[in-house]
């Protein structure tokens, strides 16, 4: 499919050009597309457009697709919010897990990844926007949660993942993601050096203030399926 290729080569010339805006290299930022209502056929002219990285918000969905682009073996990474009982499939399915936001989340990941015999990436994602109906660690609960993760030898802590509430111009977010980034620092930016934020609307605002992933949908596979 030529419009995803050409999708795909439009965002990565956005992304090169605000990451050389902040002084940073473009190849410092992993591109993760996001396939949540995608059908399989555009997935794969992604994954054939050279984007290896891939994003599913619910473990359900992305069953028969890591099952359809085995081949192609991209590197899927669960960014929705995660219930205790899909940890095990999670573990499974999985590259890493963006959306760790409870301490007996990260107990049951390391359960599980500890029987699988592997070491699972995880990020903590925050609630920088304080959004109730939004999944995250508040703020000032990170400390105690990056503890937890740390406490955890199945897993390996990777940094930080936000979603900041819905603003009127990607502009707007930057506050919430330069948030992002000053918690990362206050642990310490060796502990939390991935920062996964920014998504189609707004990942460029993301790239300028130290987003090290971005999910992006819309912008490589247009809308979605409903």
């Amino acid at each position: 499919m030529t419009d995803v290729a050409e999708r795909v080569a439009a965002v990565r010339a956005r992304l090169a050009d605000a990451a050389r805006r902040a002084g940073r290299d473009p190849e410092s930022v992993t591109l993760v597309g996001v396939t949540k209502r995608q059908p399989i056929e555009r997935i794969g002219a992604l994954v054939a457009a050279g984007v290896c990285d891939l994003g599913e918000n619910y473990v359900q969905e992305a069953r028969a697709k890591t099952e359809a682009l085995a081949e192609a073996a991209p590197r899927w990474h669960l960014i929705g919010r995660l219930q205790r009982n899909k940890a095990r499939e999670a573990v499974a399915l999985f590259a890493s897990v963006e959306s760790v936001d409870r301490v007996e989340l990260a107990r049951e990941l390391a359960r599980r990844a500890e029987q699988a015999e592997r070491r699972l990436p995880v990020l903590i994602q925050v609630n920088v926007s304080d959004e109730p109906q939004k999944g995250g660690v508040a703020p000032a609960a990170l400390p105690g949660l990056v503890e937890a993760c740390q406490a955890l030898p199945a897993l390996e802590l990777r940094g930080l993942m936000a979603i900041p509430a819905a603003a009127p111009t990607p502009e707007a977010n930057r506050a919430a993601f330069a948030r992002v980034r000053e918690l990362a620092a206050q642990i310490g930016d060796a502990t939390l050096p991935e920062l996964s934020m920014g998504m189609s609307g707004d990942f460029e605002i993301a790239v300028e203030e130290g987003a090290t992933r971005v999910r992006v949908g819309t912008a490589l596979l247009g809308p979605r399926g409903e």
